[in-house]
């Protein structure tokens, strides 16, 4: 890898397709990405309409929520809302949930032109799955914001059910143990029996069908996974490998997150 060092606090390089931008701290991190977010909508709704973007729902993302909110420039009542995935079977109101996740964190926050949650206590996930990738091929997404978890998943496409050529737009899965112990690693659930065994997910293919891709991974839990998605070969075995193939990405790491780099 080549660095660069566009400040004192930012180093940046590429791999593949995917720029990398390291920070002294996640705050930092999270004000950096939130306003290359603010500028992409910006510039899309110069030409468009109304865009489309999907938001990931985990700690990782709390400090660009909390920015990109506070960003009076946006036009929000311009933007279709969505999230890239949901456990099954929680309760409707339980913290965990993704949707009430967004919802306390974003969606409820500022005033989107529409927001589409996933039904996780859909009776029928199949038909969830099917009525939530109508809806992405009618709102074509244009942005997607996301992390990548501590066994390298993008959304909830662990290793073990991760297609880099998935036909499906959103699909029922069983989460992988180490995804499910990270839940408790980050106090989200107490025990890992409190943790649901499946989840809607959004696909790697439907996620890569947008135009831009902002990927925040902070802290120290995340720094194997954030080296494994620079140095392995691109596989479904890290999921966010993926990520280096796809122009218009850009991976936002603090000094933590990217300790295992050289």
């Amino acid at each position: 890898m080549s660095y660069t060092k566009t400040n004192d606090q930012v180093i940046t390089f590429t791999k593949g397709m995917l720029e990398v931008r390291i920070f002294s701290g996640r705050e930092e991190m999270g004000r950096e990405a939130a306003a290359n977010v603010s500028a992409t909508i910006q510039k899309l709704l110069e030409n468009k309409k109304e865009i489309n973007m999907i938001f990931a729902a985990a700690p990782s993302q709390s400090d660009f929520m909390q920015e990109l909110i506070a960003d009076e420039r946006i036009q929000w009542d311009r933007i279709n809302a969505f999230h890239m995935d949901e456990y099954i079977g929680l309760e409707k109101e339980a913290p965990q949930g993704f949707g009430n996740f967004l919802r306390d964190r974003i969606f409820g926050k500022v005033p989107f032109k529409s927001v589409h949650y996933i039904n996780g206590r859909a009776e029928d996930p199949l038909a969830e799955s099917k009525r939530y990738s109508e809806l992405l091929t009618q709102y074509r997404v244009d942005i997607v914001c996301l992390g990548i978890g501590e066994n390298g998943h993008i959304a909830f496409n662990d290793p073990p059910v991760a297609d880099f050529n998935d036909p499906k737009l959103v699909k029922v899965v069983e989460l992988e143990t180490a995804c499910r112990q990270q839940q408790v690693n980050e106090k989200l659930f107490d025990t890992l029996s409190l943790v649901p065994t499946h989840a809607l997910t959004v696909t790697i293919p439907a996620l890569l069908k947008a135009n831009y891709m902002f990927c925040m991974v902070p802290a120290k839990n995340k720094a194997e996974a954030v080296y494994r998605t620079l140095n392995e070969e691109i596989s479904e075995k890290c999921p966010a490998t993926i990520l280096r193939t796809k122009e218009g990405a850009i991976l936002y790491l603090d000094n933590d997150s990217a300790s295992l780099l050289n």
